[in-house]
């Protein structure tokens, strides 16, 4: 088994195994994996007609074989190979489709642990767009307020404004970055890196203009033949409503034709947590991870 970096020459021969394959879960779309290659130094392998990625962050670990092969061959395979290399056999998002499978294809193999802090928020595309009803009700003013304080609209992002939101990208770093912290200096090297290839890699990616200014944006795609997922969304919070604004005008511009959208997980933090809660999911996309015994 022969483990290589994703690159961007792969893009048609990994989307390949992907298209063979329906979730909603955002870690299997091919934007996420070329744009967060290099902090989880993503590598891939083909084995059995599928394809296995190698997360080599911190301790080894790979994906759920991918595609319409043989998979249980497959899984051999990499048992092998961790043995080989004197390695535990842990398998990455693991989502709730994976671990039936697994725990009825190899009873008390795996030992799998869902994590909240990862899990997807999905919601229905219609009900962030309309922000009907009292659960909305606040959402809808923040909207409301913005439209009638600012000179605003929404924007593709494309060759004549691209400068612009990159600029804007910046100024949010300056403002809400920390340099000790990496998984925000990641993710902000990925919110621009998704701007620059967007066309290369499918993307959506829309603005909103205050007065002239670009205040936020958003980049996202389908991910699914209902699901579409918004990647990154950055506005400034001294823009009271920009988040709301945006998050409703990029799906009404990108989304409307999808029954769901994924906005992703709230890593564990507090505060992007009830952000995400009060736009209140219909579901979320459990994952996890699964460590095996032996694979008979």
């Amino acid at each position: 088994m022969e483990f290589k970096p994703v690159r961007a020459q792969d893009k048609e021969r990994i989307e390949s195994y992907l298209q063979q394959i329906e979730t909603r879960s955002c870690d299997m779309a091919f934007a996420s994996i070329y744009l967060w290659r290099s902090h989880y130094h993503m590598e891939y392998a083909e084995c059995e007609n599928t394809i296995i990625f190698r997360s080599n962050e911190e301790n080894m670990s790979f994906s759920f074989p991918i595609g319409g092969g043989d998979v249980d061959a497959a899984l051999r395979q990499l048992k092998e190979y961790c043995v080989e290399k004197g390695i535990p056999l842990v398998l990455h998002s693991v989502t709730k489709e994976i671990g039936d499978y697994l725990n009825e294809h190899y009873p008390g193999e795996f030992e799998i642990k869902y994590d909240r802090d990862i899990a997807d928020y999905i919601y229905e595309t219609e009900a962030l767009i309309g922000l009907k009803g009292k659960k909305y009700h606040g959402k809808k003013n923040h909207v409301n307020k913005f439209m009638k304080t600012y000179d605003w609209s929404y924007e593709e992002v494309g060759p004549d404004n691209l400068e612009e939101c990159l600029s804007m990208l910046r100024q949010w770093k300056r403002n809400n970055c920390e340099k000790e912290d990496p998984e925000m200096v990641a993710e902000i090297c990925v919110a621009e890196a998704a701007l620059i290839e967007k066309d290369f890699l499918g993307l959506k990616a829309g603005l909103i203009r205050a007065d002239g200014r670009v205040v936020a944006f958003s980049v996202g795609e389908k991910i699914h033949p209902d699901t579409f997922c918004v990647h990154i969304e950055k506005a400034y919070a001294d823009v009271p409503g920009a988040y709301a604004v945006i998050n409703q005008q990029f799906l009404i511009h990108e989304a409307a034709d999808c029954r769901y959208v994924n906005r992703e997980d709230d890593v564990g933090e507090p505060g992007l947590r009830r952000a995400k809660l009060s736009y209140h999911p219909v579901f979320m996309v459990e994952k996890g991870v699964a460590s095996a015994g032996n694979i008979c």
